[in-house]
């Protein structure tokens, strides 16, 4: 999950950090978490992430699962030697579990998985964790056989978006409803801009849930086919990091109704995964539960 702006931390360049709502164990994070400078693959980005980029500077695509220790820590190796290296190359993940069809369309038949490709291309691939020695000779391998025949833009820093700065300037200084707006002025321009609709969803959910009262667990528990009350304890529950009892609270409520109340609490329901990561644990319980609730 991102990390709620509660602790005001330094905004990130993806999206709003949120994670200090939930954090789990440090061996649970490094399992589930990708490693730092790779980008995420989705069927949204993987033509520019990964086709376009390609033709600028060899990109390293891994697919991995959160599931496999040897997924992430080849994940962290792959990292480590793309910081190193400082933009020679790119590191793309895509997370099978996640976005299967973009797995299918690597034909990826095992994870951990490592394709490399250059103007637009697969050049050369490999299954399975690898020693870090082993890896470096392979990069080293591949940009020698990509030397001087891509554009070699990939090192050119991003340019910085004044409004998305000034957004996060915004949220540093704690002021929820100026960065919220901000936000939603960039989406007014940009619909599909993926750290403002994190943002927007993740100040509305902050902003409601620091005004429950401290007792909603309580009221809910003592009326629990009360909608309302049932979210105020849900919000309760995911501020005190309690995720999977929202969750689970939630999914009762949804067994118990029928109709426009079930169709409340399942957009309620959603709008909470939304707040974390797809691959969270949490997540992938709910989703399933709720499924089973429904059908």
């Amino acid at each position: 999950m991102t990390r709620p702006r509660s602790s005001l931390g330094p905004a990130l360049a993806g999206a709003v950090d949120l994670s200090a709502l939930k954090q789990p164990p440090a061996s649970a994070r490094a399992a589930s978490a990708p490693p730092a400078g790779a980008v995420e693959v989705t069927e949204a980005n993987l033509e520019a992430e990964v086709l376009v980029r390609s033709g600028e500077v060899p990109v390293v695509v891994l697919l991995w699962t959160p599931r496999s220790e040897a997924s992430a820590a080849l994940g962290d190796i792959l990292a480590e030697l793309a910081s190193a290296d400082a933009g020679k190359w790119s590191l793309a993940l895509v997370n099978v579990d996640t976005t299967p069809r973009v797995a299918q369309m690597f034909g990826v038949q095992a994870v951990p998985t490592v394709v490399a490709l250059a103007g637009g291309q697969p050049i050369a691939s490999f299954q399975g964790p690898q020693p870090p020695e082993q890896l470096r000779r392979w990069i080293d391998s591949l940009l020698q056989a990509t030397a001087g025949k891509l554009s070699g833009r990939g090192d050119e820093p991003e340019q910085a978006d004044p409004e998305l700065e000034a957004a996060r300037a915004h949220l540093d200084n704690g002021d929820f409803d100026a960065a919220l707006a901000a936000y939603q002025g960039i989406l007014a321009s940009k619909p599909n801009d993926p750290e403002a609709t994190g943002a927007v969803r993740q100040i509305t959910f902050l902003q409601r849930a620091t005004t429950r009262p401290q007792d909603a667990v309580a009221v809910a528990d003592a009326a629990p086919d009360d909608l309302e009350a049932a979210f105020a304890a849900a919000d309760v529950e995911i501020l005190q990091q309690n995720v999977a009892a929202a969750f689970n609270r939630l999914i009762a409520l949804v067994k118990r109704t029928a109709g426009d109340d079930r169709t409340k609490v399942r957009t309620r329901l959603i709008e909470l995964f939304e707040l974390f990561d797809a691959a969270d644990p949490d997540v992938i319980a709910g989703r399933r539960n709720l499924a089973n609730a429904l059908y």
